[in-house]
């Protein structure tokens, strides 16, 4: 089974890795492990609360589509491996890492 590997932008957090099956969003695995992510809109690709950087395993994901694009350019500090949690469902068994940025400066959930 493959695993998600969940590092933290704030310091005082350990990275977590957890079991990901093929078709689960990112989110999804997120919540259930008690991984503290934002996500205002309710995962319909409508805000960019759910930023997080794709740091391993980005070809295993679902495509990014214009509309998310939309979304990550107006998410606090994107870059190039940007990506919402909301969107990024896992479509090859393969490991993936991702970080979630500050949650403390955002507003929301």
């Amino acid at each position: 089974m493959p695993k998600i590997t969940f590092n933290f932008e704030e310091t005082h957090k350990e990275s977590l890795t957890v079991d990901i099956e093929v078709g689960e969003m990112i989110l999804d695995v997120a919540l259930d492990n008690d991984v503290h992510l934002h996500h205002n809109c309710g995962a319909v690709c409508a805000c960019s609360t759910c930023h997080i950087f794709i740091e391993q395993g980005a070809d295993s994901l679902s495509e990014i589509t214009d509309k998310e694009e939309d979304f990550v350019d107006r998410a606090r500090n994107p870059k190039y491996n940007s990506r919402l949690a909301c969107q990024c469902v896992l479509e090859e068994d393969e490991n993936i890492m991702v970080t979630i940025p500050d949650q403390s400066v955002i507003i929301g959930h």
